[in-house]
């Protein structure tokens, strides 16, 4: 795949071995954790998290960076490397680990918020770390809600633009998730459906899903919880 190509994908590689080491440090893997890597990349990450877990399993998409790893970390023993997308695969492991470019940050939170690990480091794009921390409030999206409902997330540390290649436009986050509950498919389709009014009040979000609210407020004043009960309902 062509630089340009991958640009459009937005990805963007990590060239810092700094903040490489800092983000497995600040991701507490123990000896006996299998590491999920999304986004194998330029394999930035691999050597630091093989010296630190059981296993890793790193997937990438794009087949000239796989065929790449794989001349490059041939001789690693404890590294599964995949060639598709994460997303559409099943597999166990305890600590997730990712430089998430901006066009699969929601897909990776949707498809977390249903599996059972430990916990997980993401880098991503600071927008995405906005919504994903955003409280009530007109900056609140259905992920937010999904996000912050399933998970624990702190803000680690901030990630200059600098540090990439090619640069991206906005500088990067890289945030801690620690799983508090999962949910289902149907309940994420749910909640991203009632997003899709959320200009309305609850009440008439309620009524386009043949249900009876009796509130005035907005889908973004409402507690996490709350969202989901009515998503429950759908």
């Amino acid at each position: 795949m062509s630089g340009n190509k991958r640009h459009l994908l937005g990805q963007h590689f990590l060239t810092s071995d700094l903040i490489a080491k800092s983000i497995v440090n600040l991701a507490a893997i123990k000896k006996s954790d299998v590491v999920l890597e999304v986004g194998t990349g330029r394999g930035i990450l691999i050597p630091y998290l093989c010296n630190k877990a059981k296993s890793v399993i790193s997937v990438e998409k794009d087949s000239g960076l796989y065929m790449d790893a794989k001349r490059k970390f041939s001789n690693v023993q404890n590294l599964i490397l995949e060639h598709g997308d994460a997303f559409e695969m099943d597999m166990d492991f305890t600590v997730f680990v990712s430089n998430l470019p901006y066009s699969e940050s929601r897909n990776a939170m949707e498809w977390l918020v249903q599996r059972t690990f430990s916990h997980g480091i993401i880098m991503v794009q600071k927008e995405f770390a906005q919504k994903l921390l955003a409280e009530k409030g007109k900056g609140r999206r259905a992920i937010s809600v999904l996000a912050s409902y399933c998970m624990e997330i702190t803000k680690l540390m901030d990630v200059k633009k600098t540090n990439f290649q090619p640069q991206p436009k906005v500088d990067s986050v890289v945030l801690y998730l620690e799983p508090k509950q999962r949910v289902s498919e149907d309940i994420i389709m749910a909640v991203n459906n009632l997003f899709s009014f959320r200009r309305k009040t609850v009440r008439n979000v309620a009524r386009q899903f043949g249900l009876t609210v009796d509130s005035d407020k907005r889908l973004e004043d409402l507690s996490d919880g709350e969202i989901i009960d009515i998503a429950k309902k759908i």
